[in-house]
């Protein structure tokens, strides 16, 4: 009996060891740290990606062991044929099996995207793309299609205004569909009774807001001056003047580089050349700015109809009752233009 006692534990030790080397394995490979960086670090999986390519995205930031580790949970839990597009975080202490449960199950980081004041919608589909797993290409053409702007309730020329240019908490992986859908949740928050009163109150529909208000943004970055010029391109529009706003020509010529605008740059049809055609052009000539909207809103209220650069070059305007005025301004800012030899 005591022989056999002494055969069994001679048999348990060597067990125990190897139990214990087993569960050493699977703590190292699966629930020791995955990253080998100190900070934080972001792992995109988009909707071109293959068991392969994710593995090599992994390779950048994981310990070769728990790369390891995380392939056989993949091939066990089979994620290799459900792959979860997404933006995952994998902080410096997280383990294995915490990185393959996110990303199995598609627990994914929220991000911040900032929507730009954009110029053109090529533009703004560019930058959005840039933050985005959105394409580009398709944003552009769903900008551009009768079709999906009159869904949301716009057409090509105002689809811009429904992107109000401010910081939302989205997923990185979200569809067009879904980004759309969003932008109309916010531009419809945006607009609060009482922004929506006020615009009443100027005749204006929140789209002709934003249009007017994308050509104050283009003529100053002085957000003090923006109420004013506001208040100027009301009286124009109330009195039947056609706007001649310099930025809409740019817009119709699609050179933003401009620093003069000459005569001959005034003949171009479009029905953004505000010189050419009286009130405020089909559609913002920007994603017009928070800042530009409510300088409309909240304009000055002045008997101005004409306004001049500054010929001291400081980014504000002299502005001018009758056109008399006008071209006294208008004369001195050509000079100061001349004598730093500005074309």
């Amino acid at each position: 009996m005591q022989d056999h006692k002494k055969k069994a534990k001679y048999y348990l030790w060597p067990a125990a060891i190897s139990m214990l080397i087993i569960v050493s394995i699977i703590f190292y490979y699966f629930f020791c740290t995955f990253s080998k960086s100190n900070e934080d670090q972001f792992v995109y999986i988009d909707g071109d990606d293959t068991p392969d390519s994710v593995y090599t995205k992994l390779a950048d930031i994981a310990n070769s062991c728990q790369l390891a580790g995380f392939r056989t949970l993949a091939r066990h839990y089979g994620y290799e044929k459900n792959i979860r597009t997404g933006r995952y975080l994998i902080t410096p202490g997280m383990n294995t099996f915490t990185v393959f449960r996110h990303m199995k199950n598609g627990h994914q980081q929220p991000m911040m995207l900032t929507i730009p004041e954009a110029r053109t919608t090529e533009l703004l589909a560019g930058r959005l793309s840039q933050k985005l797993m959105v394409d580009s290409t398709e944003l552009v053409q769903a900008l551009t299609s009768e079709e999906i702007c009159e869904k949301y309730g716009y057409d090509t020329a105002t689809i811009v205004a429904m992107f109000v240019p401010n910081t939302y908490e989205v997923y990185w992986d979200m569809t067009l569909e879904k980004l759309m859908q969003r932008m109309q949740k916010e531009h419809d928050a945006f607009w609060t009774d009482e922004r929506q009163k006020k615009a009443q109150k100027l005749g204006l529909t929140p789209n002709e807001v934003a249009t007017l208000a994308s050509i104050v943004d283009e003529e100053t970055a002085n957000t003090a001056e923006k109420p004013m010029i506001a208040g100027m391109y009301l009286n124009r529009l109330k009195t039947g003047m056609p706007l001649q706003a310099d930025p809409t020509v740019k817009f119709a010529l699609k050179d933003f580089n401009l620093k003069r605008i000459y005569h001959n740059h005034l003949s171009v049809e479009s029905p953004y050349n505000t010189y050419a055609h009286i009130g405020l052009p089909p559609g913002p000539i920007k994603v017009a700015s928070i800042k530009g909207i409510d300088a409309v809103l909240n304009r000055q209220a002045h008997n101005y109809l004409y306004m001049c650069a500054n010929s001291d070059f400081s980014g504000t305007h002299v502005f001018a009752r009758n056109y008399q005025e006008h071209l006294h301004n208008a004369a001195l800012y050509a000079k100061a233009l001349n004598e730093r030899g500005i074309k």
